[in-house]
Parts: structure tokens; C-alpha cells; sequence
């Protein structure tokens, strides 16, 4: 009985004529699967039913590749493979044979379908069901090594015994390995390490692992070999036999041999000795210039992230400010025409003027041209409103133009306020009590914001400090933005003396705050400092110069999801 693994990895048991490790005998004869001659002892199975071992799985249904898919009346309620040997108990469920032992070997058995209760006595081999089974058809289970039969499963094992694609255990006894039944002859010839080797001088045959054929070469009298001193210039060749009479005969010859090598190896050495004392004088100075270029490339790395680091934030930055320099030309475009239409409305108004006081003076002299000088009102009336449409237009031009050639769009507002001390006069007079940044943005699709400041004051701080705050504006993306915004701001007041003693503060904004929520309005209600810096801080320090000052809103977008 041989035990292995067929084609497609399932386990099987193949019973196994023995013959002896000869290669004359026939290999069809140690190749053929044969049914045991014992009869089952289990009382369920008639005797004359029996299955050859090997055949039927160790447990559980099928595992065979079935042409078409079983229908499920022949799969077991256990292991749910096609039934082997199929039982079929008192509630009309089926199973195979060793997984209804299994069940039965629990105290107070039930049936797994439907929780019925089991006994042995009620339960049958169902004969009718065993052979339409045993009529399906299936691939052969060589299938994986290249066999395309088909049979009904009842001619699985006789298909095995002549399958060329079915491994087999190799003839030999002690080879182990097996094989493709249609590979037996290539095995036997060239790949099994137990076939016999035949000697090319004496004919002697051996087994490869029992004798090897370099150590039988060795000792067999009629094998062509070299002198033992061939190594120290003996030419010598002959047979085995006459080696011995060879060494016997030059003895004083091998060892003059022997003598002249060994002065030629000492004075090699002594060559080597020498060369690597040099070596060794410089190792020092090579490991320090080692050491020294290992430094020097670590340096270099260093500045080479360095300088990849920058390089992206410059290309970062190009990228954001590309599209910004389109929208500044396309609007200094619009700019430069509004202005040539207003020039050009402005020569016409100075020509219609000038007709006009013409005909002023000729009306002096007569009535008649009264009409035309109504006329020339009229139109003069008109071009003045024009113009004055057109001056608005522009001025509204200008404002956009300057919003977008101060906006930034890295997260990073810089305001210059100019005239502190007249705008401090107004707010403390309640004339204009603060006053807004221009808007500045994440990313050029991000999250549009400004600043607003407080120069006397507001809340708490009113009167006694500058009051900072940081406002959430209306933008053009923000239906593609997470919300409500949660990027950390850092407010500050820059200092303009060499000393650079900036005050700052920061905060992470709180997520239940209106103020962070998706404007529905132009801006949000402004967050942030009432007590940001005193006014006694502020205007004796050199925070003021030029009667100006510098305000810094950082705001943190390293963690900012793209759009």
C-alpha cells in the first residue's frame, strides 16, 4: 500500500504490487492500482460493495472536479461534498459514511438539517443513491498534469491503473520519489539516484548511492590516472595497477619534486609578506580619507534634500501663483480697454463741449440754432452720464486689481497698515472702529479668509489693547472643502527692529463654533484676540515705523486635503 497526493493535491491511497528494485521486470505490472483482497469489517458495507482503497477519500464526501455541477441531493449534510458511501437516516437527510459515524459518536446525536434526533438502527445505505453517484462523470485526477479524460467516477480506478499522467511511486524500492507514470523510463534512466551505474573501465554495475562510481574509479585497476605529484611537474599517466610501481620507483624524484615547489611557494610567500606590509602603511590614511569623503557625502546628502525641499516649495508656489498671473493679465487686460473706452469718452465730451460753447456764442447773434444747441445739451448730458459709469467701472477695476495683486494663495496673509496714528484717532473716535485685511487663501481652490484688527480695542480689550481677529470668508470652492474648518491659525504682530521679537499667538479652531462653519453669509462672526497685544507694548517697542505696521496671519496647511 503506497500513500500520496494526486494530481490535484488530494490525498489518496494506492495499493501497490511489490516487485523487487530490478530493471528488468515489467513496469506495468508495478504500476497498476489493484483492489484489496480483505473484506470491510464495518456491518453497514456488504462485503461484495467494498470500494478499492485509495479510491474513496480517508473522510468526508468527494473531492473529485465534476464535469457538471452536482445537484444538491447528492451532497452530504455535513461535509456538503458528493456523498461517499451515502447514509440516509430516519428524516430522509443523507450523508457519507464517516461523516454519519462522526455525528453518531456524540452522546444524544441529532440530525444537523433539521435537529431530529438519531439512531443507529434507522439509519440505511442508500443503494440507489451510491450508484447514481457513482455515474457522474469527472476529470480524471491528473487533470493539473495535463490529462483531459472523462469517465463516470465508478471508472476512476481503473482509468488510474493505465493514466500516463498519474504519479506512481518509482519501481525502485528505495527511490521514494514519484512520478508521472508516462516519466517512469526517463526517471529510471537518468534521474533516479539508485539506478545502476556501469563502470567505463572494468564493466563493473553498482548502484549510484550504494557505491560511487568516483570511489570504485579510484580503486579499480584498469582506470587511467594521473600521478599523485602531477601537481609538482610529474608527468605520469597509466593504469591503476602500474601506479603503485611508478610511486615505488621515482620516490627520490617526487621528493626533489616536492623540495622545489615548497621554495618556490616560500618565496611567494615571503613576496606576499612584503607587499602586504606596504598595504598595511597606508591602511591608516585610507580609512581617514574614508572617513573624511563619508562626512563629506553625508553633508552633500543633507544639502541635496535640502535643496530637493526647496525646490518643490518653489515649484508648489510657481504652480499656485501660474494661475494667479493669468487671472492679473486677463483683468489688466479688461483694465487697459475700460481705460482707452473712458479716454475716448472723455475726447468725445471735450469735443461736444467745445461745439457746445460755439454754438453759445452764434446763439448770441440768433434764434435758429436754439434747437441744436438743446440737442448738443442732451448728448452732453448723456456722454457725462457715461462717463461717469464708466470712471465707476474703473475704479471698481483698480480695487480688484489691487485685491488680486496682494492676495496669496500658500496660507500666509502679510498686512501693511499705513497712517497707525490718524487710523487709531478715527477708532478711538468711533469714526471707523476696525478694519479688514485683503482676503488671502489656502491653496488657489482653498479656503478664502482675511484678518481684522481692532486698534483701540474691542470687547475686554477696548481702550487698552489691539484686538486681532481671524475671519472665515464666502468662497468660490467651498462646496468642495471639508468643513467646518479646523486649520490651525497663528496670529502676529511683527517686530521692525533688529531684534525680530515678533508676538504672536495661536490657536486650533473649535469645530462647534459658528465661526468655522460653511459661510452662508460674505463672511463669519470674526474669532480670535481681544487682549493681543497693549497699546503701551505696541507703541513704545519698535513694532511701529513709518507710522506703520506689519501683521502676520499664518494659517497651517500641511495636513489640507486637495480639493
Amino acid at each position: 500500500m503506497s500513500s500520496g497526493r494526486s494530481a490535484n493535491g488530494r490525498e489518496v491511497q494506492i495499493p501497490l504490487q511489490q516487485v523487487a528494485p530490478s530493471l528488468v521486470a515489467p513496469l506495468s505490472s508495478s504500476l497498476a492500482i489493484t483492489p484489496p483482497s480483505h473484506r470491510s469489517a464495518n456491518p453497514w458495507i456488504p462485503c461484495e460493495q467494498t470500494a478499492p482503497a485509495g479510491f474513496q477519500p480517508l473522510h468526508g464526501g468527494f473531492r473529485d472536479h465534476f464535469v457538471e455541477k452536482p445537484e444538491a441531493k447528492y451532497c452530504c449534510e455535513a461535509c456538503r461534498r458528493v456523498l461517499c458511501e451515502p447514509r440516509q437516516t430516519e428524516c430522509g437527510h443523507r450523508f457519507c459514511q464517516s461523516c454519519i459515524s462522526d455525528i453518531l459518536s456524540h452522546p444524544n446525536p441529532v440530525c444537523p438539517a433539521d435537529m431530529e434526533p438519531l439512531f443507529k438502527d434507522k439509519i440505511f445505505r442508500d443503494v440507489c443513491c451510491h450508484r447514481e453517484i457513482m455515474a457522474l462523470k469527472v476529470y480524471c485526477r491528473s487533470k493539473a498534469n495535463g490529462c483531459q479524460e472523462q469517465m463516470s467516477l465508478q471508472q476512476i480506478p481503473d482509468h488510474l491503473n493505465v493514466c500516463p499522467f498519474f504519479e506512481v511511486p518509482c519501481p525502485l524500492g528505495k527511490c521514494k520519489e514519484r512520478v508521472m507514470r508516462k516519466e517512469i523510463p526517463e526517471h529510471l534512466a537518468w534521474k533516479c539516484k539508485h539506478r545502476e551505474s556501469t563502470c567505463e573501465f572494468c564493466g563493473t554495475k553498482m548502484p549510484l548511492t550504494d557505491l560511487p562510481l568516483t570511489s570504485h574509479q579510484h580503486d579499480c585497476p584498469k582506470a587511467q590516472v594521473s600521478c599523485l605529484f602531477h601537481r609538482y611537474g610529474c608527468t605520469f599517466k597509466g593504469l591503476n595497477q602500474d601506479m603503485r610501481q611508478h610511486d615505488s620507483t621515482f620516490v627520490a624524484e617526487h621528493l626533489r619534486m616536492m623540495v622545489k615547489g615548497n621554495c618556490l611557494l616560500e618565496n611567494k610567500v615571503e613576496n606576499v609578506k612584503e607587499e602586504l606590509m606596504e598595504r598595511c602603511k597606508v591602511l591608516p590614511a585610507l580609512s581617514s580619507r574614508l572617513s573624511e569623503l563619508e562626512n563629506q557625502n553625508e553633508e552633500l546628502r543633507e544639502k541635496n534634500r535640502q535643496t530637493e525641499q526647496k525646490l518643490a516649495n518653489m515649484q508648489k508656489l510657481m504652480s499656485s501663483h501660474s494661475e494667479k498671473l493669468l487671472e492679473l493679465e486677463l483683468e489688466l487686460r479688461s483694465l487697459r480697454v475700460l481705460r482707452e473706452e473712458v479716454e475716448t469718452l472723455r475726447g468725445t465730451v471735450e469735443n461736444v463741449r467745445t461745439r457746445l460753447t460755439a454754438l453759445e456764442q452764434g446763439g448770441r447773434s440768433g434764434s435758429g440754432s436754439s434747437h441744436t444747441l438743446a440737442s448738443l445739451e442732451t448728448q452732453l448730458s448723456r456722454h457725462d452720464d457715461m462717463l461717469s459709469v464708466h470712471e465707476i467701472r474703473l475704479a471698481d477695476m483698480d480695487l480688484r486689481f489691487q485685491v488680486l495683486e496682494t492676495a496669496s494663495y500658500n496660507g500666509t496673509l502679510i498686512w501693511k497698515i499705513r497712517d497707525y496714528k490718524r487710523r487709531k484717532q478715527e477708532a478711538v473716535a468711533g469714526k471707523t472702529l476696525s478694519l479688514y485685511s485683503q482676503p488671502f487663501y489656502t491653496g488657489y481652490f482653498g479656503y478664502k479668509m482675511c484678518a481684522r484688527v481692532y486698534l483701540n480695542g474691542d470687547g475686554m480689550g477696548k481702550g487698552t489693547h489691539l484686538s486681532l481677529f481671524f475671519v472665515v470668508m464666502k468662497g468660490e470652492y467651498d462646496a468642495l472643502l471639508p468643513w467646518p474648518f479646523k486649520q490651525k491659525v497663528t496670529l502676529m504682530l511683527m517686530d521692525q527692529g533688529p531684534s525680530r521679537k515678533h508676538l504672536g499667538d495661536a490657536f486650533k479652531p473649535d469645530p462647534h463654533s459658528s465661526s468655522f462653519r460653511r459661510p452662508t453669509a460674505e463672511m463669519n462672526i470674526a474669532s480670535g484676540c481681544p487682549l493681543f497685544v497693549a497699546q503701551s507694548v505696541l507703541e513704545t517697542g519698535s513694532y511701529i515705523k513709518d507710522d506703520t505696521i506689519f501683521i502676520k496671519v499664518t494659517v497651517d496647511t500641511s495636513d489640507l486635503p486637495d480639493p
